[in-house]
């Protein structure tokens, strides 16, 4: 359903008390969604449910950064990250996700099944969207120049480069900027 959405440069910010919620199936369909994911989507609840959640993911957005979600979240860990979302009207939002594995009834993080994902996002702080912008910029580039083939690669690359000299792991990277 996803439809082709040209980007504009109209920012929707989020409020300070908003929290985004979303919950998904293990293919990552929207089963769930909140009032404000709806408000910012700018999609309805019936034209949410039941598609990818990367309905609002904005093409400014590095492959690379997905990879590295749906890899953490596949290994049963959560992960932290900056998005860059797009709304139905092409309007573009930010927020600092959180995103984890929901599990089968009963089910442990280490021998459970994963049933889906639940995440919940909030709103950045403008000065940590200014250095992950440019990190997202310089990534994108590289999967550009890359190719579709070894785009992933080169964007991970990037990434790996900028947090390999701080001594951090990713997580620790990104809640640290």
């Amino acid at each position: 359903m996803k439809k082709n959405i040209s980007p504009t440069n109209k920012e929707i910010v989020m409020r300070d008390d908003d929290f985004i919620v979303s919950k998904t199936d293990a293919k990552g369909r929207l089963t769930y969604c909140n009032r404000i994911f709806i408000e910012f989507s700018g999609y309805s609840e019936p034209e949410l449910l039941g598609q990818q959640h990367n309905i609002v993911r904005h093409p400014d957005m590095p492959r690379s950064v997905f990879h590295l979600l749906w890899k953490t979240l596949k290994s049963g860990n959560e992960f932290f990250g900056y998005v860059k979302n797009i709304s139905a009207d092409g309007s573009y939002y930010w927020v600092f996700a959180n995103v984890t594995p929901s599990y089968k009834s009963g089910a442990s993080a280490t021998s459970g099944e994963i049933i889906g994902f639940f995440s919940v996002r909030r709103k950045p702080e403008p000065g940590k969207i200014k250095i992950i912008s440019s990190i997202y910029q310089d990534m994108l580039a590289a999967e550009k120049q890359a190719g579709t083939r070894d785009a992933i690669a080169a964007g991970t690359k990037v990434l790996t480069d900028i947090i390999e000299p701080t001594g951090k792991e990713y997580r620790e990277f990104i809640l640290s900027i």
